[in-house]
């Protein structure tokens, strides 16, 4: 079986991201038996200029999209889509839009201890932004996400507390930039092939496939 590692760019306040995540767990269970799949969660920014406190989240996208109307449309689009996947979001209940430059610190700090514990801390995020609108940029949120998740919270909290790999994190966010990353989610296969936004299962399961194909004949070309 070929294994193929997704380097997975994303933004946890970002809906396409979680509507992503969603359809890329059902192309993998459509895959399963033909191909392996390991994700690294990379990190974004859609509203990096957000202050620490977050900002009002209904006035901001208002703003934003151009509108109460605007925003209504978008929401009813994206609920749809998210019940055909399990996805249960909840607008209504998002109060403050967060800066998330804390919420990928923790998702760094996941990845350290394993795929595992960093995809159930993504997983946690995503839920408790949109399905139960939690303020994704505040400490005690983020420490009990970490707690769920498997990870120590006497070491998380220290940490938050500090600038503990910030740099780190948006030195990555500008890498992504520069690679012509300027909209999530944005799957990076393997280092060589990118899928950009939140494809259907089908697409998603056909691009693994013929990747994982494209890989095996390469490998048998050379022996």
């Amino acid at each position: 079986m070929e294994k193929l590692t997704i380097d997975l760019v994303s933004d946890v306040v970002c809906p396409w991201c979680y509507l992503g995540k969603a359809r890329l767990e059902l192309a993998i269970a459509e895959v399963q038996d033909e191909v392996g799949i390991d994700i690294n969660w990379r990190p974004y920014r859609l509203n990096p200029d957000y202050p620490a406190e977050g900002v009002d989240q209904k006035a901001a996208l208002e703003a934003k999209l151009g509108g109460a109307e605007a925003v209504k449309r978008g929401h009813e689009m994206l609920t749809g889509l998210g019940h055909e996947v399990g996805i249960a979001f909840d607008f209504d209940a998002i109060r403050i839009g967060p800066n998330t430059l804390d919420a990928h610190r923790l998702i760094h700090w996941a990845m350290i201890e394993g795929r595992e514990i960093q995809d159930k801390v993504v997983d946690r995020l995503f839920k408790a932004n949109f399905e139960e609108g939690k303020n994704v940029g505040d400490h005690a949120v983020l420490l009990a996400i970490a707690e769920e998740a498997g990870l120590d919270r006497s070491v998380i909290a220290p940490l938050l507390a500090s600038d503990a790999d910030k740099d780190t994190v948006i030195a990555e966010i500008e890498a992504a930039q520069k690679m012509g990353v300027n909209g999530v989610p944005f799957f990076i296969i393997d280092q060589q092939y990118a899928v950009s936004g939140a494809q259907t299962p089908d697409v998603l399961a056909n691009a693994f496939r013929e990747i994982a194909k494209a890989k095996a004949e390469a490998r048998a070309g050379m022996n």
